[in-house]
Order: structure tokens, then sequence, then C-alpha cells
């Protein structure tokens, strides 16, 4: 049933996506969708604008206007179902040697290029809490994309660490902070690294992860190491 009440609007030409509007909302009523905070449904948005503080563009309003009335059992049931994780793919949670030799699809192609990696899987949805290579783990936390814009990371950030990966644009960032809040109640991490681009859409995965903390009640330390997009260092670690 629609009623004229108060809900958010959001300026999509204003939006960068950065998605630190996401997290502030505790309906799960925005998400990033094609690059842009969108709200998901009007029942979602209970008009309050929890969410207008977190924004750096000023995107977001409140307005009232004639929308579908909030729905709290909706809300309940919708972010029930966002909880939901994928067991199946969380089962092939699995140890691996480190250190391996890289094996090219032409045996003439083949180099002596080690891996730092240690463990898989690294995607953050597909991790469980419960995983071993966590229990008492340095973690280093990625961006995506820069697994492909830097070039020293085998070398450089990847050897003793726990590696977690994803993208804070495209992704579900309540399922992120929800997701390392339960790795750090679980696995008494000791330290962090977060590696992020330059790019604005960055900047929102070192916010998850202290979210994360916060939630926890953990204080951990962080290191924020930010680098640009020819894979150079611009801040955070000599």
């Amino acid at each position: 049933m629609k009623v004229t009440r108060k809900i958010i609007e959001i300026n999509e030409e204003l939006c960068d996506g950065c998605g630190l509007c996401v997290p502030s909302c505790a309906e799960g009523a925005i998400q990033i969708i094609d690059g842009k905070a969108r709200l998901v449904a009007e029942k979602y948005c209970d008009g309050l604008g929890a969410c207008l503080g977190e924004c750096p563009q000023g995107a977001i309003k409140i307005t009232e206007r004639e929308a579908e009335d909030f729905d709290y059992m909706a809300v309940e049931k919708y972010l029930n179902s966002q909880s939901q994780t994928q067991d199946q793919a969380q089962s092939q949670t699995q140890d691996q040697a480190p250190n391996h030799t890289a094996v090219y699809a032409n045996p003439d192609q083949q180099a002596d290029i080690e891996s730092g990696l240690s463990h898989w899987p690294v995607q953050i949805n597909l991790v469980p809490p419960s995983a071993p290579f966590l229990k008492g783990a340095d973690l280093l936390v990625l961006a995506d994309c820069t697994a492909v814009t830097c070039p020293a990371l085998h070398r450089d950030f990847l050897p003793g660490k726990a590696v977690l990966m994803g993208c804070p644009k495209f992704d579900n960032v309540e399922e992120y902070i929800q997701k390392f809040a339960s790795i750090f109640k679980a696995a008494a991490i000791r330290q962090i690294t977060v590696l992020m681009m330059e790019v604005p859409c960055c900047s929102g995965l070192s916010a998850i992860v202290e979210k994360g903390l916060a939630e926890a009640g953990k204080q951990v330390p962080i290191e924020k190491v930010v680098i640009t997009t020819r894979g150079r260092i611009l801040y955070g670690r000599k």
C-alpha cells in the first residue's frame, strides 16, 4: 500500500558509487547496482536517513512523497535471505603449500615465478570464519583490482598472510561487514593490511574492515596501503 511519507532520494549524477552509505542502512535498503547507490525497494526504507551523513558527495536526501509503506516484516525476511551463505562453496576451503612455481600451458614458457598464496579460497564471500588458515593470522584484505595492478603483490604482500579479496563497489557491503565481524570474533587476527586502489570506489574497503572490527568489539592494528592505477605505492608503505 502506498502512503505519503518520508523516504530517501538518491541523486545518481552526484553518486560516485563509493558504497559508504550501504553499511549505515540497518534495513539493507541501499545497494550498489551498476556502479551507483540505489534504493532496493521502497518498503525497505524507513525514511530516518541514517545514510545521509555517510555520503561524501551529498547525493542522498530525505524527501516526502507517495511511496510504498515501510514493511518491517519484509525487511526481516530480506535481511535473512541476504545473510545466507553458500555452504557448498565454503566446504571447498583448503590449505595449500605456499611458494608454488607458476606452470604455463606451454611448457616452453615456464618460469621461476613464485606464488606467495598459502590457501584457498580467497574471495571474502567464500571464506568461512572458521577456516583454519585464519586462526591467529596476519590478514591481507585486497581490493580485486590490486591483483592485476600491483606487480609485486606476490613478493611484497602475500607471503605470511591470510588473504581475503573483494570489491567494495560491486559486492554487498553489509554482507562483507558481517563476514569480517564473524572472522574477527572467531579467528584472533593479529594484524591487518588493507591494499586498495587510488580510485574513489576503493576507499570503502578499509571502512568495511573497520566497521567489522567495531561490530566484533575488537581492536587490531590496521595498515592501509593505496596504490596508483599504474601499480605504484601512493602511500602506506615505504
